[in-house]
């Protein structure tokens, strides 16, 4: 046997005995609800998509989509700096920079792209970065690459990174050295559905002279009255908050598109586009793509009832669930996690679930801690009231028949 072959054979067995090897499920009709999956014909609805205001397969919006891609063409020929920039580029990043309430915004291909490119433009092996514990994959692999000093505080315990922040300047100024310190954070953190309190963040950000970066990825189209984020969310609840220093996101959640984005001051957005090397480097998306998600902005602007709707959805889900008798944090967004413990258990419920038409993955180890694998709903506002009590009341009895609660 080969060294690779070796390498790979071994962490796949390995992978399949820990109950973590992944395997791909075809789904064979569009993201909605509903959809049909493998050999089955029969519909299952679908409780694992981050399309949350249902923005996918919105006829208005694939319309539309289909008139860009007849008159920019498919692929954008080029990187951003050369002669891909296209004006839909244009157009969407205006779009993002009023949505976000920012002097400017910055678009990439993707949403992980987003973060590797910020973070690794605006820290170096000088520099001190406080990463909450619970980051995305693309936060830390960001960190990584600029080659900060990492310190990790506890997940979403703003004490613990006060009191980190706290002890490391002191040593830092005890031994002459002055690094830039920045703080970053998931908003809404994928797999627990928790909010981060952005008012007390920013405090502690201007406290200790740190950047603060916020990754909206999840917040954004679902937080607020009009869906705009964290700080609408805030306000809503009457709570001065301002922008953080770096705000991020995506276009391939709430709005249903793809890419990822960076706003902020325009100093910062002009710095980026100098600097990270996975917006330089890279082509630049399909100048169709970038209408659509221009589009999808303007439909949510245009009609904000799908966020009230999603919000309303979240409840009665939430409030289901719990008459079964389920454990559930508090769940603003549109992420409900449920807790299963085991990895060969949680695979095992998904599959069931799967035999009786819902669809909700079983998420393991690496993407959440060993011995903390869950159930990651993720709710849609074209849910119906009677799919999602009938969800709720399915899953219950298939957790209680496995004795966990």
């Amino acid at each position: 046997m080969s060294v690779l072959n070796e390498f790979v054979q071994n962490f796949l067995e390995e992978a399949k005995n820990n109950f973590t090897y992944r395997t791909l499920k075809e789904i064979k009709t569009p993201e909605g609800t509903y959809v049909e999956m493998g050999a089955s014909k029969e519909k299952k609805l679908l409780l694992a998509s981050n399309s949350y205001l249902d923005l996918c397969n919105e006829t208005e919006l694939k319309i539309k989509a289909s008139e860009a891609v007849l008159k920019w063409g498919i692929g954008s020929g080029g990187a951003r700096l050369t002669t891909g920039n296209k004006t839909p580029h244009e157009m969407l990043e205006k779009k993002i920079a009023a949505f976000k309430n920012s002097e400017k915004a910055i678009t990439f291909a993707t949403g992980y792209m987003a973060n590797v490119g910020v973070i690794s433009a605006l820290c170096n092996h000088n520099d001190v970065i406080f990463s909450d514990a619970l980051n995305h994959a693309s936060i830390i692999d960001g960190i990584r690459l600029s080659k900060a000093k990492c310190y990790v505080y506890k997940h979403n315990d703003l004490n613990d990174l006060e009191n980190l922040i706290a002890k490391v300047q002191k040593e830092y100024k005890e031994n002459n050295l002055t690094p830039k310190y920045m703080i970053v954070t998931d908003g809404v953190f994928s797999m627990d559905g928790d909010l981060i309190d952005l008012p007390q963040l920013n405090k502690i950000a201007k406290k200790y002279n740190a950047l603060l970066m916020v990754d909206e990825a999840h917040a954004t189209g679902v937080l607020g009255s009009f869906g705009h984020g964290l700080v609408e969310y805030y306000k809503d609840l009457n709570k001065e908050c301002e922008s953080p220093h770096v705000t991020v996101g995506t276009l391939s959640k709430a709005f249903g598109s793809e890419g990822g984005f960076v706003a902020g001051k325009k100093n910062l957005i002009e710095f980026i586009k100098n600097k990270s090397r996975s917006f330089i480097f890279s082509t630049a998306p399909s100048p169709a793509i970038a209408m659509a998600s221009f589009n999808a902005i303007e439909f949510i602007e245009r009609n904000p009832t799908p966020i009230k709707q999603l919000k309303e959805n979240v409840l009665t889900f939430t409030q289901a669930l719990k008459k079964e008798g389920i454990q559930l944090p508090p769940c603003e967004a549109a992420i409900v996690p449920i807790l299963i413990g085991d990895e060969k258990l949680a695979l095992e419920i998904s599959k069931k679930l799967e035999e009786k038409n819902i669809i909700i993955p079983a998420i393991r180890y690496p993407t959440v801690p060993k011995g903390k694998a869950r159930l990651r709903a993720s709710i849609m506002s074209s849910h119906t009231k009677k799919d999602l009590e009938w969800a709720a009341k399915t899953i219950g009895e298939i957790i209680h028949n496995f004795q966990i609660f």
